[in-house]
């Protein structure tokens, strides 16, 4: 006996076609100031390791807040920033530098 097998439609589903609309986290520039007592090999060495810059781009960093006396050196959501400008302040005060970072809204 042999067995009929029709055909199925096939079934169509329908796309809930919704707008997402995603947030993003305020950003926020994260200043160096110059001062008399701080070194460039300190300034060069916190833009490598905290900010993960080159030593190219580091070095011009450093010579910016140098010679303008404020650098912009990077953009982050809000935490990020104030947890690299905290690193930043750690190390200055346990090589007794008064080396500052500011944030301020992008």
């Amino acid at each position: 006996m042999s067995e009929e097998l029709t055909p199925t439609l096939p079934v169509i589903e329908e796309e809930d076609h919704q707008v997402v609309k995603q947030d993003y986290l305020p950003l926020y520039k994260i200043l160096m100031w110059d001062d008399s007592v701080t070194t460039m090999e300190f300034v060069i060495r916190m833009l490598m390791k905290v900010f993960g810059k080159s030593y190219d781009e580091s070095e011009r960093l450093m010579y910016e807040v140098h010679y303008s006396g404020v650098a912009h050196v990077d953009t982050q959501p809000l935490e990020r920033a104030e947890f690299k400008v905290e690193q930043v302040h750690m190390a200055a005060a346990m090589e007794d530098f008064p080396f500052k970072c500011t944030i301020e809204p992008f």
